[in-house]
């Protein structure tokens, strides 16, 4: 297994494909929604697994916090832990990256328990977006 974070855009597009395998043709999301633009502004991360590009998010720096977003794991690769390994990954980059203080994310309902797993707290109401429930939260890094 190979987690990388992109030095450039170069990858974007392998980063995209993966994102609307999962959220535009799994859940539903609309492609505008999805595709809002933002990714020359993130850091990306993507991983492999035996070769193959499997799993992808981006960060968006903020004002001293890093937003973790669009976690995408393709359905092959869910149940070798790889969600929590690409999270760990980007969760020790983001600490010796040295401009964060804390990783915020909006996490779809159904997964809080996995990122509360990883250490983060809801630290709000539950709000709509794109059609799916999702709480944020937060953690110190």
């Amino acid at each position: 297994m190979q987690i990388i974070r992109l030095p450039d855009t170069a990858d974007l597009s392998t980063c995209l494909a993966i994102r609307r395998v999962v959220f535009i043709e799994g859940q539903n999301v609309p492609e505008q929604e999805e595709v809002d633009g933002k990714d020359p502004d993130c850091l990306q991360y993507l991983l492999h697994m035996d070769g193959k590009p499997v799993a992808t998010a981006r960060v968006l720096p903020l004002d001293g916090a890093a937003k973790i977003q669009r976690v995408a794991v393709l359905k092959e690769a869910r149940s070798a832990g790889t969600g929590s390994k690409l999270m760990r990954y980007i969760l020790d980059d983001l600490k010796a990256d040295g401009r964060f203080e804390t990783a915020i994310l909006g996490s779809q309902t159904h997964a809080i328990g996995f990122y509360e797993k990883l250490g983060f707290e809801v630290v709000g109401p539950e709000y709509d977006d794109a059609g799916i429930p999702h709480r944020d939260m937060s953690l110190t890094l």
